[in-house]
C-alpha cells in the first residue's frame, strides 16, 4: 500500500480524477527521509468534496479548536493553515490538530468576495461549523 492510498484527505481517487500529486524527498533530523506530497485542487467539485470530507472527519472538539484559533490560522493573503498529527491520521484514522512535529500540512486559499479578512473568516465559520 502506498502512502498516497493511506491519505484519507481525498474523498475521491486522485489518479482517476487526474489530480497531480507531486512527490519530493527531503532529509529531516538525523538524515531521516521525509516524503513530501503536494497537490492543488482547482476544480470546484474537487474543492467542495475535499472541504466537506475534511469537515465531516473532524470531531466537534477539533472543529471548536479551529474556530477558536481561526484568526491565527488565516494569513494576510487569506490562506488558511491546518496541521494534523500524522500518526493519528495514518494509524488511528483520526484527524487531530497539532502545532508541529510529524504532521500533515494543509493550506487552503480562501476565495472570499470581496477579498477581505472578515469575509474569509465567515467562510471558515461555514466550513467548520459545529453541529
Amino acid at each position: 500500500m502506498s502512502l498516497r492510498s493511506t491519505l484519507g484527505f481525498f474523498p475521491f481517487n486522485p489518479e482517476k480524477e487526474k489530480i497531480i500529486i507531486k512527490e519530493t524527498e527531503a532529509s529531516g533530523f538525523e538524515d531521516k527521509k521525509i516524503i513530501i506530497l503536494e497537490s492543488a485542487l482547482t476544480k470546484e467539485r474537487h474543492i467542495r468534496e475535499f472541504v466537506e470530507n475534511l469537515s465531516e472527519n473532524l470531531s466537534e472538539e477539533e472543529k471548536s479548536r479551529i474556530l477558536l484559533q481561526k484568526e491565527s490560522r488565516l494569513d494576510k493573503i487569506l490562506d488558511f493553515f491546518l496541521r494534523f498529527d500524522k500518526d493519528e491520521a495514518i494509524n488511528h484514522n483520526k484527524l487531530v490538530l497539532t502545532d508541529g512535529g510529524n504532521c500533515f500540512h494543509i493550506r487552503m486559499s480562501i476565495a472570499a468576495f470581496p477579498k477581505r479578512r472578515e469575509k474569509a473568516l465567515e467562510i471558515v465559520n461555514l466550513i467548520f461549523k459545529l453541529r
